[in-house]
């Protein structure tokens, strides 16, 4: 079964940081450009992160440059979102998402698997 899987979400304080990781199962995240994502409640899905197939090129949505990095482990078939000086705007539920996503455009396709999200929940 070909699915991803995310963890690492969770409850922190306005300044706290999470690592969040995406996990694939049956099929291999080798070629595949991969992106982050996150839902807010009343709010549209939109785009935070992706990385391209090499790991050359990433992009960041604004609200986010210079405190997130997305980076891949090809060995590990793993992915990670380092989320830094968070604020509560953050809070949502993260998916990642991968196959037919274009980065840098942070685009996907109806090919897109996604995984089935963790709550971020920034708050004191």
């Amino acid at each position: 079964q070909k699915q991803l899987v995310e963890s690492g979400g969770g409850l922190v304080q306005p300044g706290g940081s999470l690592r969040l990781s995406c996990v694939a199962s049956g099929f291999t995240l080798d070629y595949q450009g991969i992106g982050w994502f996150r839902q807010a409640p009343g709010k549209e899905r939109e785009g935070v992160a992706c990385i391209s197939y090499s790991g050359a090129t990433t992009n960041y949505e604004d609200s986010v440059k210079g405190r997130f990095t997305i980076s891949r482990d090809n060995a590990k078939n793993t992915a990670y979102l380092q989320m830094d000086s968070l604020k509560p705007e953050d809070t949502a539920v993260y998916y990642c998402a991968a196959k037919f996503l274009n980065c840098p455009r942070l685009t996907t396709d109806v090919g897109t698997s996604w995984g089935q999200g963790t709550q971020v929940t920034v708050s004191s």
